[in-house]
């Protein structure tokens, strides 16, 4: 049970890093914010949804994720498509990174 444990610490720490670097990466200065447009975000979203698709498949989907398209679809409806696109990105992440997951943990269980 205590090597379980080490393992799930070390795992989060993975994650929240690989986290926090995906969000460095995507913040500071965009100087394209005026190519963000309705079509850039319906293939974000695309993208977003196929992503959560397959995490769904794999019974892994992370909390958050559907709250992001959410969020996304009522920037977009306002017509803030740079924040829809954003949040549809996190969100795609969120799906790449839950399978990930879930093919990390595949074989867990009791030792």
């Amino acid at each position: 049970m205590r090597l379980f444990m080490n393992h799930a610490k070390i795992f989060a720490g993975i994650a929240l890093a690989t986290v926090l670097l995906s969000g460095c990466a995507t913040s500071g200065s965009s100087g394209n914010s005026a190519a963000a447009t309705k079509e850039g975000y319906n293939a974000a979203l695309v993208n977003a949804n196929k992503s959560l698709k397959a995490a769904a498949q794999a019974n892994y989907v992370w909390r958050d994720s559907g709250k992001m398209l959410k969020k996304a679809d009522k920037a977009a409806k306002k017509g803030d498509f740079e924040t829809a696109t954003k949040l549809a990105n996190q969100a795609k992440r969120q799906g790449d990174m839950a399978l990930a997951q879930s093919k990390e943990q595949a074989g867990a269980g009791p030792r």
